[in-house]
């Protein structure tokens, strides 16, 4: 039995490792993306991002749904910051389009940092 623990283990730590990686190439292709659109994340919003596209890479990779996502609750979300988080979201075969309208968020806020 703890053979089988152990290798389960091994598993456990190989997908975390993968993640991690996976998480660390995104967000670098995301600050690329948003940079290309002179949009920049303050610290404190770039640690909120950072922690959901880490969840949301474990939720690609587990199949961990999202709880229902009220579509209303997002129709002041530019068009720009939507189609920047689907864009996103499609380099995941494994992810619900819900996923986009959560990072959509992450995106308008920091547009907002660049209004007068």
């Amino acid at each position: 039995m703890s053979e089988g623990i152990a290798v389960v283990n091994k598993i456990i730590q190989a997908d975390v490792s993968a993640a991690s990686a996976v998480t660390t190439q995104l967000l670098a292709d995301i600050t690329a993306m948003l940079a290309e659109k002179s949009i920049y994340t303050n610290a404190v919003q770039q640690q909120m991002l950072e922690s959901h596209v880490r969840a949301m890479v474990l939720r690609s990779m587990t199949g961990e749904p999202l709880p229902e996502v009220d579509k209303s609750l997002f129709e002041e979300i530019s068009d720009e910051s939507m189609r920047l988080a689907k864009q996103v979201v499609n380099k995941f075969n494994t992810l619900p389009i819900e996923e986009a309208y959560l990072l959509s968020v992450h995106f308008e806020v920091a547009r907002d940092n660049n209004q007068p």
